[in-house]
């Protein structure tokens, strides 16, 4: 894991990919491309697609590095160009082939998924992460209608707060919570029936 830059070294960074230095742009997207590349993932469920929306996020990154007002926090600017490239790319063409595992996804923090999984239920974590349950998960999330997904992805694999993935999506607290009120039912109503059968 990269070693977060505290927020001085981050804005000099920032300052000096404006003036066009390649290097410091280099830093930024070291700094940045997991996190970039593994929201991306969550989000598309596919390794090409996620890659795509990598390469384009840092593309508009540089491009647009101007528009970027560093009152704000870099990290939220980067969720909201990664969130509409995937979202985009996914208008532009529907999903095709099989959506991959959560056992597949680069570098997430299982105990993570646990945890969240387990704040759901108060089943045996043993039961919540088999595979026949992964399986559902993911497919159930893929269900999910892109504005509903954005938020779950962001709010709890993500771990953003309400108020940062209102400003990442550019809604309101109140819209942030009731669409993760919303996304989490449909997955507890989804998952029910896999765990009636456990």
């Amino acid at each position: 894991m990269t070693k977060t830059l505290d927020i001085q070294t981050e804005h000099h960074l920032i300052a000096k990919v404006k003036q066009g230095d390649e290097r410091a742009f280099a830093q930024l997207v070291k700094q940045y491309e997991q996190m970039v590349y593994g929201f991306a993932f969550k989000l598309c469920r596919d390794k090409d697609k996620a890659e795509e929306s990598f390469q384009d996020t840092f593309i508009n990154v540089y491009r647009k590095i101007d528009q970027f007002d560093s009152r704000s926090k870099f990290s939220t600017w980067l969720y909201t160009i990664v969130a509409n490239n995937c979202l985009m790319n996914r208008r532009k063409r529907k999903l095709d082939g099989l959506m991959e595992s959560f056992d597949d996804v680069p570098d997430v923090n299982d105990e993570q998924v646990q945890k969240q999984l387990q704040s759901w239920d108060d089943s045996p974590i043993e039961t919540l992460m088999n595979k026949e349950l992964r399986k559902t998960m993911d497919d159930a999330i893929q269900e999910l209608p892109d504005e509903y997904k954005v938020v779950f992805v962001l709010r709890d694999l993500e771990n953003r707060t309400a108020e940062e993935t209102a400003k990442i999506l550019k809604l309101s607290v109140p819209a942030v919570k009731s669409r993760l009120r919303r996304s989490r039912m449909f997955l507890r109503h989804k998952l029910h029936g896999v765990m009636q059968h456990h």
